[in-house]
Formats: C-alpha cells, structure tokens, sequence
C-alpha cells in the first residue's frame, strides 16, 4: 500500500462556471456576490439557463490537494461523487491533475455529484450557487484506513464538518494518520461553519490536530472576538501550529511560543477564489518537505499570488518554476 505525503478529505464538488450580466441574475433571482446553497430541482434550473458552461473539479480542500500535487507532491484526495457524467469527470480531473482521486464514484440511486454554478458578472464578482449532493454523505466508509493511516499528512475540510457521519469520519481519519506517525490539520473553510458547530470545533482541534489554517474572520470566530491578537493567542494554547491568511497583510504563524510574520506584496487580484486554498498547497508543501515555517508561509504566498492572477482557483503556471524564481525551491 502507497504512502502519500498528503492527503485531503473533503467535499467533492464540480464547478460549473457562466459569464453572466446583472439583469440575468436578477431575472433567476440569484443574489450577487455571494455563495448560497440551494437545492437540487434550483440546481437543475440554473444549469440548464448557464451559456457556454466551463466545468472544472473544485472543492476547497480538493483544490489545495490539487494544488499541492502541481508542486511535486504524492497526494490523494479522499471525496464522495456519483457515477454519473460530472462524477466521472471529477474523478478523472484530479488523477489527470497528478492527485490520487481514491474512492471510485458510486454507483446506484445515490445522491447527484456536487455541483456549484458559479455565475461571473461583467466586473469579476462571481455569485455561487451550491448544490451539495452526494459529497455531503462522505462517512466513515468512505475513508480507507490504510490511505489514512500511511498520510504522512491530513488535510481536513471544516464544511464537512455540518453532518454527524462527516465529523466521525474525521475522528478516525486523524487518529488513523495519527497511529501510522502523521501529522493532521484543518482548513477552517468559512466562519459560519465554526458559528455552527463551535464546541466541537475546538474539541477537535485541542485534541486531534496538529496544526490549523484560517483566515482572520475564521481565527476569530473560534473564540467569539473581534480582537485577532486575543483570537491568535488562544488557538496557539490549544493547537501545537497556527497559521493566520491576513490578505493584504500577510501570514502569521504561531508555533512553539515563537511568531513569525510574513508580508506579502499587495496586488489586486483578478479573481480572488482559491487565494486561502493555494496558500495552503504551498505552506503543506513545505511542511511535507521538511521547510522551515517561514520558507513555508513563504511559498504558500508565491502559491496564492499565482492563482488570483487569473480566473479559477487552481494553478496554471508551472509552479515549480515560480518557485525557483523567488529561490524558494
């Protein structure tokens, strides 16, 4: 059985993607700017109104596992889609994209593959409609032990954590990587996510994970504050590495009593999506080739620059090439 230096469980979910002006959204009632999640007869309706469709695999953790696997990584995606057209199409855009997609879609009267359509307005804002379908099943039986428990590290995706089998799933996902000696993490994914299920949140991260990555509003919203310092301190009690995304800001990561902060040049992004998620492909590259935390904030913003240089929220350039350039590599 393979050992990977990075595996990712999380919602597997299609991007289906649309210009579109603001008197179309306004005519099928999608509001601007925002992501909702919406049903699957919704579902059904605005796929069918979307012109010139551009389908690519998406999902937050997905993305960074995909990212991850364009810097040179052995990676695995752990992820739930249907046998059905955009199913297959998922799972074989991420093993073309070099990532092990490991569980085979799933035949029978399940639930549709995810699908989010994702509608971009003249001025760059993209207004996301989610259809969660069959990735939000994810369970238990989905994770294979011996995938988990030869990672030698464990990326997790806060959105799973809405359905009970999703938050054991989890569980034993962590203390499987933890038993094979690997080390587990979570992307906060949203600070709704964390209004939802606080407790078990922090329960998770005190006592299964060995590091955690959030943006400012995510960090805060664990302990309930507006004060990012207060909110910093406290999940550094909990939690053995800490990274704060901070946009134009940059990163500050809190590890062993000692902080390191790292700037970043502002840009104005072309299309934002995948910035969190590409920061994390690269700040886990560094940590699974053994990089020192600031080399590794360091790469993870090279990673986070290249992919809000341009529509979608995967890589295009050749990462390892940027790498070099900023002597990073």
């Amino acid at each position: 059985m393979k050992t990977y230096q990075l595996v990712g469980i999380g919602n597997a979910v299609v991007d289906v993607i649309s210009q579109s002006d603001d008197s179309f959204l306004d005519h099928m009632g999608i509001e601007k700017g925002i992501m909702q999640l919406i049903e699957r007869e919704r579902g059904e309706v605005l796929y069918a109104a979307m012109a010139n469709r551009v389908q690519t695999p998406g999902g937050s953790v997905a993305n960074t596992i995909a990212g991850a696997g364009a810097l040179g990584l052995d990676a695995a995606f752990i992820g739930r889609v249907h046998d059905d057209a955009l199913g297959r199409f998922y799972a074989d855009a991420m093993n073309e994209d070099g990532v092990d997609f490991v569980n085979p879609p799933v035949p029978g009267g399940e639930l549709p593959t995810s699908r989010s359509m994702i509608f971009v307005s003249p001025d760059g804002e993209r207004s996301m409609n989610t259809y969660l379908g069959i990735s939000s099943e994810l369970s238990s039986d989905d994770v294979s032990k011996d995938v988990a428990g030869k990672s030698q590290i464990m990326f997790l995706e806060g959105y799973l954590f809405d359905k009970d089998k999703g938050k054991t799933a989890f569980l034993e996902a962590a203390r499987d990587c933890h038993e094979g000696g690997g080390k587990t993490g979570i992307a906060i994914s949203d600070p709704f996510c964390v209004e939802r299920h606080r407790a078990d949140f922090l329960s998770l991260i005190e006592n299964e994970l060995d590091f955690v990555i959030g943006n400012e509003d995510e960090i805060k919203s664990l302990f309930e504050t507006d004060d990012l310092e207060a909110a910093l301190a406290k999940t550094a009690e909990i939690c053995p590495l800490v990274v704060c995304t901070r946009s134009g800001d940059g990163v500050s990561v809190l590890s062993d009593g000692q902080r390191i902060d790292v700037p970043v040049e502002k840009i104005v992004p072309v299309d934002a999506t995948g910035a969190g998620d590409q920061f994390a492909a690269g700040f886990l590259f560094g940590l699974a080739t053994g990089r020192d935390l600031e080399t590794c904030a360091k790469i993870g913003c090279v990673c986070a620059r290249e992919v809000i240089s341009h529509i979608g929220p995967r890589p295009e350039a050749n990462m390892q090439d940027l790498l070099r350039d900023a002597g990073l590599l």
